[in-house]
């Protein structure tokens, strides 16, 4: 975290300069840093899982079928994924050892972002063309890539072009799978 940051988060609430900083201080975080630690890593944890993870089931189900069963798929993984990782997550670590804080709050912070990220390039798939749909998830997933690399730049401190590098390769290579297996 820069020293402006870490000065923003220390002054008075109505001076801070940031929104964040501003909603970090109001909702009782000490500083930045345990805000990352309880609430931007569970959340960037279950957004990229979300987002990657679930692009071989539903283009492939796509691909291989329709828009209503890519539909119903990308649903139930969204769902059935984001209940794992929010239960995978709160059992995980009981916060005390880790300083992490609350497993239930963490696994339901897990759990939401999980599927929010499943459920964003699932929606398209309410268009009956499935050819038009796959274009608009693909422009959907591609905003959600961005907006896990703003999140990892922002709270990380991780180049936005590696970030980018990286989680684009995750989605790539799980798209191909998909993709591979619905044209098989």
């Amino acid at each position: 975290m820069t020293t402006e940051a870490k000065t923003a988060i220390n002054r008075d609430p109505h001076q801070t300069p940031s929104l964040i900083a501003r909603w970090i201080h109001r909702t009782g975080f000490k500083d930045e840093p345990e805000f990352v630690l309880r609430v931007v890593q569970p959340a960037l944890v279950g957004m990229i899982d979300g987002t990657v993870s679930s692009l071989a089931p539903i283009f492939a189900a796509a691909i291989a079928s329709s828009s209503h069963t890519a539909l119903i798929v990308g649903l139930g993984v969204a769902f059935g994924a984001g209940v794992s990782m929010g239960w995978s997550e709160a059992l995980s670590d009981t916060g005390e050892q880790t300083g992490r804080g609350s497993a239930v709050v963490r696994g339901a912070i897990t759990g939401g972002m999980t599927t929010l990220g499943g459920i964003f390039h699932t929606l398209p798939f309410i268009i009956s063309d499935v050819h038009r749909a796959l274009v608009v998830a693909g422009f959907v997933v591609a905003v959600e890539l961005l907006a896990i690399a703003w999140v990892r730049k922002r709270f990380l401190g991780v180049s936005m072009r590696s970030s980018l590098l990286i989680v684009t390769v995750g989605g790539v290579i799980t798209l191909s799978i998909g993709v591979g297996l619905g044209f098989s």
